[in-house]
Formats: structure tokens, C-alpha cells, sequence
């Protein structure tokens, strides 16, 4: 991936606020304008440091004008964030792309968390509407006689299930008995 396609994707995340501080960022034009081959000219320099201009806007031109110039351009913004910011430049969004060695190799420990994030709620309510559709079908099975034995283990539920889900599922067992 080139330089200038990785400042495309990380300009978002270097002008949001509070990222860059204006010292920074003068740091960074001074050192494209020092820097041999020379990046950035006087002229250019002196109007991204203008102080009366915001500290956004410096930016985006900035930005800007070093992917109209190029590559090499790019790459020596690299270098500089790097060298005066580089806690900034490690959690930049195409570094951390980089540090990916295959994008479809499976990150174990997220897989692991993956599996369990949804809770102990979302699996009791799954296990209970699985026992609940199991003990729905093995009742209405016309094969198999155990209405009797429905009744019992439903009576002995009140822990279990609530009464009146009790009271509706021994009403809905005494239909089917009489039918």
C-alpha cells in the first residue's frame, strides 16, 4: 500500500481533535522543511504554521498538499510524525493494518471471547425455549402416551416455571387429553 493511499486512510484519524497539538505540528513542517531533500518549501512551511489559521484546517492542508506532491512526500510526513509523535504514529488506523500479517487468519483470543459474549441470559433463554419446544413436541407426538407423565413433572414445577404458565400448560394438556 502506498504512502499516499495509507494518509488518505489515516486523515480522519490525524485531524480529529485532540490528537495533534499545534507544537507537534510545527514540529512535523519544520522538520518536512529541513529534511533533505527539502518537502516542503519556506513559503509552504511559514503558511502551515500560520497561527491565525486553526489547527485543523493546517492539517487538512497539509494533508493535502503532501498527497497532490506524491509518494516521497508521504512517506517523509511518516517519518515525522514518527519521530515526534510516535505514540500517535503506533496507534495510527494503517498501522495497525500493517501489524495484521493475514487478514484472514483467525485472531484466537477474540474468537474465544466471540463465543461468549452474549451472557449467561441469552443462554438460559435459549436453553429454555429448546427444553420448551422439545417438552411441546414429545406432548403433542400422537404416538406416545404421556399426558399422565406430562402432568406430573409439570405439577412438580412451580420452581421452574411460573404459575401461570403452570395453569396455561396443564389447561392446554387437559384439551388434548380429552380430545
Amino acid at each position: 500500500q502506498s504512502y499516499c493511499h495509507r494518509l488518505q486512510h489515516d486523515m480522519y484519524f490525524l485531524t480529529s481533535t485532540s490528537r495533534l497539538n499545534e507544537q507537534v505540528v510545527d514540529k512535523i513542517v519544520l522538520q518536512l522543511n529541513r529534511v533533505y531533500p527539502q518537502i516542503l518549501t519556506n513559503e509552504e512551511a511559514e503558511k502551515f504554521r500560520n497561527p491565525k489559521a486553526s489547527l485543523h484546517t493546517r492539517l487538512s492542508d497539509l494533508l493535502k498538499h503532501l498527497q497532490k506532491k506524491g509518494d516521497r512526500h508521504c512517506q517523509e510526513f511518516y517519518r515525522a510524525l514518527q519521530i515526534n509523535a510516535e505514540q500517535l504514529f503506533n496507534d495510527l488506523p494503517s498501522r495497525k493494518i500493517l501489524k495484521t500479517p493475514d487478514p484472514t487468519e483467525i485472531d484466537t483470543d477474540k474468537e474465544q471471547y466471540m463465543l461468549n459474549d452474549r451472557g449467561p441470559v441469552f443462554f438460559l433463554a435459549c436453553f429454555s425455549m429448546a427444553a420448551g419446544l422439545a417438552l411441546f413436541w414429545y406432548c403433542c407426538n400422537s404416538e406416545t402416551q404421556v399426558i399422565g407423565r406430562a402432568r406430573r413433572i409439570l405439577g412438580f414445577s412451580p420452581i421452574i416455571i411460573g404459575r401461570h404458565v403452570r395453569n396455561i400448560c396443564m389447561l392446554y394438556l387437559e384439551d388434548i387429553s380429552r380430545n
